[in-house]
Parts: structure tokens; sequence; C-alpha cells
């Protein structure tokens, strides 16, 4: 199927590249269900036909995708919304999208984000008409960071600061020549000010509350609970489920130490799980050599690998866990459908508090002081807290202490991984700690306007020093070194463009 003509596209469509609108419809598609809920039906459909488009504006690009890069597109069936949606039509005129256009309140839309982002870019100096007159200049379209952009962000792999500037040189074996493969870029902010916008934009609930009596009195048992959003993009979960595949397939061929990997045979429904320690080894029962529940000091473990390490310092930077609780171990649990963990609370020899970040589908927790186990793999409980994909849930206080947590039979595959600081008395022998996860500190609320200027300044330096290398190494490629200058222009749009003053050399 052939993309369609770009007059056909709607306007509002054409800003965006293919890969952004199939991100756009892939996340619009998994909300739908949340989207509709208050809709009539008629208007259900219609927000669902609306996503489908965006689908289909970006379906003929999937064809020259590789294929782990394509993927299907669905949606689903508006029917399934029917029932829920029709008992809600008297409350069309107020929750349709309609509506929010007059909403004067619009503060957390991605409208009000794009303004937020033009006020920064607006910072940017433009050159004076006396330098444009004697200096060459090129246009580059404005920094923009987009829900789209931070899905598509992977910042866990540590890698250069100018990373983005660097361009792929292919040398032609048979002439000698050296040719430039121009990709399109678009302009980025600096790194330090991607993390800035993406850490202020996480969401996070603290105000849990679910009151049992406790020794005769009402006590908010998951006090202490918080759930944190947007820590993770979509491309920096999707690197670290790969990961975690990789490490299974080690563990597996035997390329892990003994107890680092367990996998207990699937005996009965929720039996199964597969689980994988870094930093410690805990022992979740009695076992057959006598040993508590908890921290066994004598046996070994393979350390932190280096992406959970830089897991815990985002966690860290970004608020989720305090400084003085660094993480010195953690244990991947990899769920095949109906796994499941019983009613716990978690053992002593971990110090307070400690995360759990959730992937690939999201189930419920369960908390309660008296957790019932039903059947194998069912469990009830007085309240069922969703965990969504990426989200990190932090468990402290009552939370941690005073309610038990389990998780139920899964619906579908899923894996977490806990994060846990241990007991220093409890620390395996011979335990040393890591050297870059010592004096991790968190990021500041209030990023500094002196500072956001400077990012800006180091940000036009790499791009002006970019065009220079790319002037050089196309004039090579040609032979041609009669051009005295190198000039580029960027994607289209003037109202999102800024003019930058280059001086190229031959």
């Amino acid at each position: 199927m052939s993309d369609p003509p770009v007059e056909t596209l709607d306007a509002f469509l054409r800003g965006y590249q293919p890969s952004e609108l199939r991100i756009a419809s892939e996340f619009l598609t998994t909300w739908l269900p949340f989207l509709s809920r208050d809709l009539c039906h008629h208007c259900a459909e219609t927000l669902s036909d609306r996503i489908r488009s965006i689908g289909s504006e970006c379906r003929g690009d999937a064809e020259n995708l590789s294929p782990e890069e394509n993927f299907t597109i669905s949606t689903p069936d508006i029917m399934q919304l029917k029932k829920h949606n029709d008992s809600h039509c008297d409350n069309c005129d107020s929750h349709s999208l309609g509506s929010w256009k007059d909403d004067g309140a619009e503060t957390n839309s991605v409208g009000s984000f794009r303004d937020e982002m033009n006020e920064l870019s607006e910072s940017v100096p433009e050159a004076s008409s006396s330098e444009l007159a004697s200096e060459p200049v090129i246009e580059t379209p404005s920094p923009r960071v987009s829900w789209a952009d931070m899905a598509q962000e992977d910042e866990l792999e540590e890698v250069e600061e100018h990373e983005a500037n660097k361009q792929s040189v292919n040398e032609n074996s048979s002439n000698g020549e050296v040719g430039v493969s121009k990709v399109p870029r678009k302009a980025e902010l600096p790194r330090e000010q991607r993390e800035y916008i993406r850490f202020k934009n996480v969401q996070r609930k603290k105000d849990f509350i679910c009151l049992e009596r406790v020794k005769g009195k009402p006590v908010n048992i998951l006090d202490g609970l918080e759930l944190h959003l947007g820590i993770f993009s979509a491309a920096e979960q999707k690197r670290i489920v790969e990961f975690i595949y990789e490490l299974r397939e080690m563990g597996r061929n035997g390329q892990l130490k003994e107890r680092t990997y367990s996998a207990p045979l699937k005996w009965m429904r929720g039996k199964g799980r597969v689980t994988i320690q870094f930093g410690c080894c805990y022992n979740y029962a009695t076992d057959k050599n006598g040993n508590p529940p908890g921290i066994l000091q004598n046996d070994v473990v393979d350390p932190i690998p280096h992406l959970f390490k830089v897991i815990i310092r985002r966690l860290v930077r970004w608020h989720v866990l305090p400084p003085s609780c660094v993480p010195d171990s953690c244990i991947v649990n990899i769920y095949e459908e109906g796994d499941c963990i019983p009613p716990h609370i978690d053992n002593h020899d971990f110090v307070r508090p400690f995360c759990t970040v959730s992937f690939l589908s999201e189930c419920n927790i369960l908390f309660g002081t008296n957790l019932k186990i039903v059947g194998a793999g069912e469990f009830e409980g007085p309240i069922a807290i969703p965990l969504p994909v990426g989200s990190v849930l932090v468990l402290n206080g009552n939370g941690a202490d005073v309610a038990k947590h389990c998780v139920p039979a899964v619906p579908n595959k899923r894996i977490s991984i806990t994060f846990r600081r241990m007991d220093e008395l409890k620390r395996p022998i011979g335990y040393l700690p890591e050297p870059d996860l010592q004096g991790l500190q968190p990021l500041s609320y209030e990023m500094d306007r002196s500072k956001i200027s400077n990012l800006q300044k180091q940000e036009r330096r790499m791009n002006r020093q970019a065009v220079r290398r790319d002037g050089g190494l196309e004039a090579r490629g040609r032979g041609d070194h009669s051009g005295s200058h190198y000039s580029s222009r960027g994607p289209s749009g003037p109202a999102n463009r800024r003019r930058v003053r280059v001086n190229v050399a031959d």
C-alpha cells in the first residue's frame, strides 16, 4: 500500500514524521478505553475512527521498515465499548472533545506543554542584521520536545554528549572517495535540559488511603505508598525488556552464577515464576540446609548489571528513591500467564523504602493486613491497585511493614524489577559497594534560567561545529574545492525556525 498523497493528509499531521504518527496511533489505541469512558456510543465511535485514521496515514511507511520495527496498529473493537458508553449519552456535552476548546484551565494538555517549550526556545537570541549581511547563515528548526519525542527517548545507555551530531561516513573502496550519508536530524535540546523536562512531567500519586483496624485503632495501611508514572519512555522500556530476556537466555545456558538464576518447574498454577537476582542471594523460605528466609551471606550471585545501575541512578535523580537509600541489590521476576506472588511482607534484611518497576503488561497488586488465599494464584484483599506498564511503585511506612501485598495470577506475560538496599549488617561476606552508585543526588525542581541559556549556547556551538565538519567532508567526497561555504535547510515550517550564524572554512 503506497503512502497517501500529501494533499490528503490532515494539516495537523503534516508536521509529524511517520514514526511519530505510528507512536501516536499505538499510544492512543492503548488508552482508547479510558479516553472514551464517559462518551456516548456515537462520540466513542468517532474517536475510535479518528485514531484509526492516524494509523492509516503512516501504515504505508510500515512496508519500508525492517521486521523488528514493523508492527500492526490495532484498535479495540468499538462494540466492546458500546455497552458502557451508551449509559453516558447525557454526559456527552460536558465530556466531549469539543467542550475542551473553551476550557480556560487547560494546564496539563499537549498544547500547554508546547507553549512552555516555545517559551524556552524564545530565549535563543537571533543574529543581528549586520552579522547576517557579512556571514552565511543557515536556518534550523527550533528545538521542540513533544510527547512523541519523549516516547522515543532512550537515555539509559550512557553515550557521548555529541552523539546526535555524528553522521555516518561511508568509504567507497573502489574509487577511494569518501561520501557522507545525510540523515535528517531534528534540532535537539541539550541532554540535561531534556532530562529536566521529562523529570518535571513525571506523575506522582502519594495519597493512597485504605483504613483497617490495627490493634483496635483505624490505620491507613497504605501510608508511605507512592506510584510514579513517566519515569521510562517506550524506547527505554523496550531496551530493558530485551536485556532481561538476554539475561534469561544466559541463565538457561549456565552463563550466570548458580544462585543468580532460578527457574522452578511449573507444577501448578502460579508456581513457575523465573527469578534473576543481583547483588545478593535472597532465600524466600527455609531451604533444605536449614537457612531461614533472608539474605544468604555466604552465597554469591552476579553483580548488578550496568543497565540496572543506570536505572538506579535515574530513580534517585528523579526523586523516586531518596539518596539515603540507594539500592545495592535487585531481583527480576519474569511472569508467564498464570504466575503470581503470594501474600507477604518484604524481609527486613532490606531497609525501606524499596520499589518495583513493571513492564510488558498491567496487573493488580493487592494490599491488606489479612489477605486471603482463595485458590491457586487467587487472593482476596481490601484494596487492589493497578500497576500500569512502566510504572514505579515505592513501598515505605505502613505500605511496606503493616500491610501485606501480593500479585494474583497475571493474565498476560509480565516482568518486574524490585530494587532494594540491604541492611549493612546483612550484606554478603566480602561485599564491596558499587563505586558508580555512591554520592547520588536528586535533581533540583527549579532549573536556573541562566543554566538553560548556557545549555542553549552549547547546543548552538555543537550545531555550528557539525555543519563545519559536514561541509568539509562533502567537499572532499565530491573532489570539489571551489565552494567557499556549505548551507543546509531543515524541515519546512516558518513557525519553528530560528536563524543561526555559521562560519565555514574551506
